[in-house]
């Protein structure tokens, strides 16, 4: 039998010694369980950020950053994005395994038949201004399946879960093409069953009554792939807020809702609509080194996007494959070249033969390519972070439904270290100086 190994800690205040139990994973770092800390010594751990702290035990993704790894449930991305189509990767990450065939036909069907939203719901788009940023609109949309679904909210029951999954997965991709038809003031698209899942987002997003609407197989395999890479990405901040919302029995609706609105922020999903900003504002591969320089100096505020990651110390392994599909969509186009392509690739090839950033570890990361792939397929910028918040939902409900499933589950409550005013009595306002 193999002996628990344990870290000690010292305090040098008078607080006893303090052996703490170390957990092993699969794979990946150790982790100490400082969960008996507060009860046996009064004090607390400082991670802001958490950047050495794990908020739960998961059997869904796995990220090694030095090495620039990415697993769903153990396959490597590089395999899925090869071999797999979106929806099989769902079925992985809900449910710990690729389909078989058959299970595949009957699962695509399953969501398929879920994809239409409900009438009053779709009422709901003509209460925002014409103008509104379509994450704004997902937010409240999404939030607001919860009032339709009654019948899917025990978040205790898995037949219960397992209905508001294919729900979300179903009406999401239909939620945000209405976002954007809403915005350009074309007619909501509904859904067609003889399409699959994103083709018919395609469909709902360029189609329009007046003639029938053919995706190019090219681009539909583009933006499935897209949607593959950013699938899940382990506890990031989205997905923690969905898991810290869902922790207190919230909903998964209200639950995913949170999320989205989490996603919104620009160090986050909004990553590649600024990486796009940036190659505008350099403009040329003439400027490339000017930029460059400002990256460099610490007293510039400006910063290259699309370089860097907060996990990654290395090539991110998502940029190598979104950047074969940036070849591919511009072929497919007559775009080779692209003016922003051709200046992120050589932006790209400077950067890595730079000291500053190869000491630095700032490789590209995924975002550097997604926006100049979906600008080419015709996708608007305000859409880039619905389109993935459209990807990220199976990561999400995945998340959350391996928290809800956990018996160590409890409601989340971060500590603090307070700095402010310790206790002191009300001056009359009277006697105020």
């Amino acid at each position: 039998m193999t002996q628990q190994r344990t870290a000690t800690i010292n305090f040098n205040d008078g607080t006893p010694t303090l052996e703490l139990p170390i957990l092993a994973g699969t794979v990946g770092p150790d982790v100490v369980d400082i969960r008996p800390l507060y009860g046996k010594t009064g004090k607390f751990t400082y991670d802001p950020g958490f950047m050495s702290t794990a908020s739960c035990k998961s059997a869904i993704t796995y990220i090694d950053g030095d090495n620039g790894i990415l697993l769903y449930r153990g396959y490597p991305i590089e395999q899925l994005a090869q071999h797999c189509d979106f929806l099989e990767v769902c079925h992985l990450l809900l449910k710990g395994e690729l389909p078989k065939a058959a299970e595949k036909k009957e699962w695509d069907d399953r969501i398929r038949k879920h994809t239409m939203v409900h009438e009053q719901l779709a009422r709901f788009y003509s209460g925002f201004r014409r103008d509104a940023h379509p994450m704004a609109v997902m937010v409240g949309v999404v939030g607001a399946l919860s009032a339709f679904y009654h019948d899917s909210t025990d978040i205790n029951d898995p037949e219960h879960r397992e209905i508001s999954a294919i729900r979300l997965l179903a009406k999401v991709p239909t939620i945000a093409a209405m976002s954007y038809k809403y915005n350009v003031g074309q007619p909501f698209m509904h859904p067609r069953n003889s399409l699959n899942y994103v083709e018919n987002f395609l469909h709902m997003m360029f189609g329009t009554p007046c003639e029938e609407y053919r995706p190019n197989p090219v681009l539909v395999r583009a933006l499935d792939r897209i949607l593959i890479l950013h699938a899940d990405h382990e506890q990031n901040a989205s997905t923690s807020t969905v898991r810290l919302a869902g922790s207190s029995g919230a909903n998964p609706f209200a639950c995913i809702a949170a999320g989205i609105a989490c996603l919104w922020g620009p160090a986050h999903g909004g990553a590649n609509e600024a990486c796009l900003t940036m190659l505008e504002e350099i403009g040329d591969v003439s400027r490339i080194g000017q930029y460059i320089a400002r990256a460099k100096d610490k007293n510039d505020g400006f910063r290259l996007m699309g370089f860097g990651h907060r996990v990654y110390k290395h090539y991110d392994p998502r940029a190598k494959l979104m950047r074969e599909t940036c070849h591919e969509v511009l072929a497919e186009l007559g775009l080779q070249n692209d003016r922003l392509f051709k200046l992120a690739m050589e932006l790209e090839r400077i950067a890595l033969e730079d000291d500053y950033f190869v000491d630095k570890k700032l490789y590209p990361n995924v975002d550097f390519y997604s926006g100049i792939v979906q600008r080419a397929m015709g996708i608007p910028t305000s859409m880039f972070t619905a389109i993935f918040a459209l990807a990220r939902t199976v990561g999400w409900v995945a998340q959350w439904n391996e928290m809800i499933s956990d018996p160590e589950q409890k409601i989340g409550r971060p500590r603090q270290l307070f700095t402010g005013s310790p206790e002191r009595n009300v001056v009359p306002i009277a006697r105020r100086g």
